[in-house]
């Protein structure tokens, strides 16, 4: 690995996923997208320090547990409501999952200053952090100084049941793609930015405004990369899907990985994406589907380690 120790940091919320369970009830994980890419990256063996806001609660202690079992740095400011942010789950028969927010995000440019005080090789965000008022402002922010210092990646989650109005957000998105290196999105948040485009040429559109490297996702179908003329085309990886929780963020998480191990962190990271193989673009796509497959393989939002991802059957335990 390229400099393991060398922190990323994540800007975002935490929050606990209300799912339900067999017997009419309702169990409680920890999650929120740009924690799950945290613990992704944790898992793999990088130094993710997440700015986030958690109450001193008791989801507040059980989501600051999950975390750090993973080896996530937290820098920590309590919401203005004075409880942890809450995800209620609905699974659809596909396994895809929607959600009812009660969340709160209220980050300050004082956490955030905080966070990046290490010098930070990655700074990612995404989700709603990006967008929901009053954080998102010192969000753009963080993004905006990091340009050029690190590599800074994106991913517009989009999140109707928070900001429905999607007059109201699509600026700000743009302009943080604009701001963005490397920008993923599924092929479901690209239809509600751009509803009925060619997702290839709205990232061929994404990627003129200033990103290096634009990723459209497309579940079981793989994915599809495109920086300047380039265009790679990386297939999925089968498997039996549990649920979809987390499986975005986990291919964020190793995608930044596999990046890092290019070399593309710091302030050179730009001109490294740019000089990146065909083949190197593959290879870092492909270790970010197969960690992706393995967290729908099983429930939750549960990335592997990187002896999962490096062992051939860690899928569906395939011999």
């Amino acid at each position: 690995m390229n400099d393991p120790n060398r922190p990323v940091l994540l800007i975002g919320e935490t929050l606990i996923d209300l799912l339900p369970n067999s017997e009419g009830g309702v169990r409680e994980l920890p999650g929120g997208s740009p924690a799950n890419v945290a613990v992704a990256l944790g898992r793999l063996g990088r130094a993710p320090v997440l700015a986030t806001t958690l109450a001193d609660d008791e989801r507040g202690d059980a989501a600051a547990h999950w975390l750090e079992a993973s080896g996530v740095r937290l820098a920590v400011r309590p919401p203005a409501t004075g409880r942890t942010s809450t995800a209620a789950v609905r699974f659809a028969a596909d396994g895809s999952a929607s959600y009812d927010f009660d969340l709160t995000w209220d980050l300050t440019a004082e956490t955030l200053a905080r966070a990046s005080a290490d010098g930070p090789a990655v700074v990612h965000t995404g989700s709603i952090a990006t967008v929901l008022e009053p954080g998102a402002d010192a969000v753009e922010e963080a993004v905006r100084a990091a340009r050029g210092r690190a590599l800074v990646t994106f991913d517009p989650n989009a999140r109707p049941a928070i900001t429905p109005d999607l007059a109201s957000v699509l600026p700000r998105v743009e302009r943080l793609i604009a701001a963005g290196d490397v920008v993923k999105v599924s092929e479901e948040d690209l239809d509600w930015y751009r509803p009925g485009a060619d997702p290839v040429a709205v990232a061929r559109e994404w990627a003129a405004t200033g990103p290096v490297l634009v990723v459209v996702t497309r579940g079981e179908h793989g994915s599809v990369l495109v920086r300047g003329g380039d265009l790679v085309d990386v297939p999925g990886v089968p498997v039996t899907v549990a649920d979809t929780i987390g499986a975005g963020d986990t291919y964020m998480g190793a995608l930044i990985d596999a990046l890092l191990t290019l070399g593309a962190h710091g302030p050179a990271a730009r001109d490294t994406l740019a000089a990146l193989s065909i083949e190197e673009l593959r290879r870092a796509a492909s270790w970010a589907a197969k960690a992706a497959a393995i967290t729908v393989s099983r429930p939750g939002a549960d990335p592997p380690t990187r002896a999962e991802l490096l062992d051939t059957r860690a899928l569906n335990g395939a011999p």
